[in-house]
């Protein structure tokens, strides 16, 4: 028989990766970027941009830039860039302050949320503008902790972004104090329209806290708030992430003609 030919094994590319050196966060953080077919043709396209906390290459980056690669493809999502955001210490980006010892105990260092939003606000999302070929449109995306991070930048400040989308949000952190300001927050918001998406497994279901964040958008939520509350029960806590991501993609980025509306 004849040899079957060979040849040298080459490095196979998703995206791109650079580091940005952070004054907020005193370190280097690694930044993996995903973006969808067309970008790269013409200088003229300008695509809104999805952040995600957990954008490791270890992490959740891989998985949903597959999602975004397919769903941009079959024409059920609007072209998007893919942002991921590399974790260093975890805990402490995504949590906010907390008076409760549990807590508190989780890591080293929590509560550094704030610091990790003026990275978002005044290094890495510029930089990403001067970068890419981006439009003002922007969204985050994120799971457990990464969705409490979601769903506090929201509600504290909600002007950063467009689209808020968070899965099991971790609303058990400060003994729910994010959720019990909730009601709060949402009568209080008179700005520009926003969207939110939430999803919620059965593990997510069995919190006291997370039960109450339904409730408080139907009590409050502005006209200008477009907002889905997704209970998945067939789903856990590690398994939620892949299928949910998949709804909320299809739906609050659907092309215009393929959107629906609450």
């Amino acid at each position: 028989m004849p040899a079957l030919a060979q040849t040298a094994p080459v490095p196979l590319a998703i995206g791109q990766t650079f580091t940005l050196p952070s004054g907020a966060l005193r370190e280097t953080r690694r930044i993996n970027v995903y973006v969808p077919p067309g970008y790269v043709d013409s200088a003229a396209v300008r695509l809104p941009v999805l952040y995600m906390p957990d954008g490791g290459l270890g992490e959740d980056f891989l998985h949903v830039a597959g999602l975004v690669q397919v769903l941009t493809s079959n024409g059920t999502m609007r072209p998007f860039i893919l942002v991921g955001i590399e974790n260093t210490a975890r805990r402490r980006d995504l949590t906010g302050p907390t008076t409760s010892a549990a807590d508190q105990k989780i890591a080293p260092q929590v509560g550094g949320s704030a610091a990790f939003r003026q990275f978002l606000r005044t290094e890495l999302m510029p930089l990403v503008r001067q970068r890419y070929h981006t439009s003002t449109e922007t969204a985050i995306m994120g799971e457990s902790l990464a969705g409490l991070f979601v769903l506090e930048t929201f509600l504290q400040e909600p002007d950063l972004f467009d689209t808020y989308v968070a899965f099991d949000p971790s609303l058990w952190w400060n003994n729910g104090g994010l959720v019990g300001q909730a009601a709060t927050r949402l009568r209080a918001y008179n700005g520009p329209a926003k969207t939110l998406y939430v999803a919620s497994s059965s593990d997510d279901l069995k919190i006291p806290e997370s039960r109450r964040l339904e409730p408080a958008l139907k009590a409050a939520a502005p006209p200008s708030l477009r907002w889905y509350y997704n209970a998945m029960p067939q789903e856990t806590h590690a398994t939620i992430y892949h299928p949910a991501a998949l709804q909320a993609l299809r739906l609050v980025f659907a092309p215009p003609t393929k959107r629906t509306t609450k």
